[in-house]
């Protein structure tokens, strides 16, 4: 694929970390709106030339820079509008709640009750660290994320309706990002959750069926439960049973997922294109047509009568078994050969369990690649589908953003890729979009990715810092020939 050359137009700047860009037409209007959400917790639009505020929930939001030091994971990490915004007002956020900072996860070992590293690495010549279970959940968990719906007024003030999901989080990284999108096939809205973070998934929460965590998850709000308190849990068979039926699984083995995004393909089906963010070695972009989301009350009842749950058509990214492409391998230096680098299969078995189940990637990229007009990338933080024409050579591919590029010199940027389906559905390669902008002497981390309802228009969202106690660095450009 040939290297693509665009432009980048600033549309706002200064503005704190730009973690969701997306266009919804508002009540009594006829064109789209450009929003902007924050991982602080603001939520901006673009109107008449400036940028207005349409939510401010910082209040609200989890005091950030303090468990994971000045790189976070949490805040605000969802904003989705419902199908028909524009006539029912309804909108939906995903966040890390106030007030609930907890000492972190804890597993049993050989030991006793140990506190895990917040970057936790297993030992292959040990086996109690292959096989550790988060303990005590209720008092040993890092925070809390909410799923709530909220409604615009006819007043234009939002106002919280109801609290659909509560969730408990061992660790302060993968939460996912962009978590919230709606699905164009079905109308349900989808939450994309992560692992549940540290490294290396210690607790094996995403193979798990009954764990909310590493799992893509369909919602069908249009359910009216309302339950006004709904319980803070880890697991599906914890959550009252009005909730679980509005809920089924459309895949496991996340490990870390910047969203989900759908492009129409023939006789109306959609490609559905997620992102899975690497441990060491690579980053992934999967791609699936068909599949068959399992009811949450179906994984219940087999979970209750301890019977084996057979997933036909169940979507498997692998992780922990598989990093993408690979087995999940440990590296480290020989002891006799400092030059030489030891490759460990960490956990072997799981490789083993998944190797038939698990989807292949449609593209990867890698965190050390020598190859000319190729990238060594760090993590994977935006996919979105392009099917507009101002930019041809885009037309029908999937765009994709990584952070930072692996071990680079002040300042460091980010960088923008693309890839598209093959004909016979087999692993592809990529190409490198060259932004053709000069962001002088300050870094660029690609924080975001964002397109309007159609896909014909493409979003970056920058920031200049990896912290998220430096404010206002952020800038949100659009995508342009």
């Amino acid at each position: 694929m040939e290297k693509v050359k665009v432009r980048l137009r600033p549309i706002v700047s200064n503005i704190n970390l730009p973690v969701v860009i997306k266009t919804a037409i508002l009540p009594g209007e006829s064109v789209e709106t450009l929003f902007i959400a924050t991982q602080v917790g603001e939520i901006f639009y673009v109107g008449n030339g400036r940028m207005n505020t349409f939510l401010d929930i910082r209040s609200q939001i989890i005091k950030l820079g303090v468990a994971g030091g000045k790189y976070d994971e949490r805040g605000l990490l969802g904003l989705a509008f419902h199908p028909r915004f524009s006539y029912n007002g309804l909108f939906y956020l995903h966040y890390s709640v106030a007030g609930t900072q907890g000492p972190g996860a804890f597993s049993t070992s050989g030991d006793g009750r140990d506190a895990l590293p917040k970057f936790f690495s297993p030992d292959p010549c040990n086996p109690e660290t292959l096989n550790l279970k988060w303990t005590n959940r209720e008092t040993n968990f890092d925070h809390v994320d909410t799923v709530e719906e909220w409604t615009l007024q006819s007043t234009g003030q939002p106002q919280k309706r109801r609290t659909l999901l509560n969730i408990r989080r061992p660790f302060f990284n993968h939460n996912g990002v962009n978590s919230l999108n709606f699905s164009p096939e079905t109308g349900k809205l989808v939450l994309t959750t992560g692992d549940g973070g540290s490294g290396y998934d210690p607790f094996h929460l995403s193979q798990d069926d009954m764990e909310i965590a590493g799992k893509i998850i369909e919602m069908d709000v249009n359910q009216q439960v309302f339950t006004m308190n709904p319980p803070v849990v880890t697991r599906f068979h914890e959550l009252p049973e009005p909730i679980q039926r509005t809920l089924s699984v459309m895949a496991k083995g996340v490990r870390n997922i910047p969203g989900i995004s759908y492009q129409r393909s023939y006789h109306n089906q959609f490609i559905k294109y997620v992102g899975q963010v690497g441990q060491d070695l690579v980053e992934s972009i999967f791609s699936f047509v068909h599949y068959q989301p399992i009811p949450v009350t179906q994984l219940v009842q087999a979970y209750l009568m301890n019977a084996q749950q057979h997933n036909e058509g169940f979507i498997n990214l692998g992780w922990r078994g598989w990093e993408g492409i690979f087995p999940t391998t440990l590296i480290n230096d020989c002891s006799t050969n400092s030059s030489i680098e030891k490759k460990t299969i960490a956990y072997y078995d799981d490789a083993i369990k998944t190797l038939v189940k698990r989807l292949q990637p449609l593209t990867s990229y890698f965190h050390e690649d020598p190859r000319p007009g190729k990238f060594s990338g760090s993590a994977l933080t935006g996919v979105q589908s392009y099917m507009g024409n101002s930019i041809p050579q885009l037309t029908g591919s999937v765009v994709f953003t990584d952070f930072a590029l692996e071990d680079s010199t002040p300042p460091v940027s980010g960088t923008l890729a693309y890839t598209k389906v093959r004909a016979d559905g087999q692993f592809n390669d990529y190409s490198i979009i060259d932004t053709q902008y000069n962001y002088g002497s300050e870094s660029s981390f690609y924080v975001s990715l964002g397109s309007n309802m159609n896909q014909t228009r493409l979003f970056l969202g920058v920031y200049g810092s990896n912290s998220v106690n430096d404010y206002n660095k952020g800038t949100v450009f659009e995508i342009v020939p």
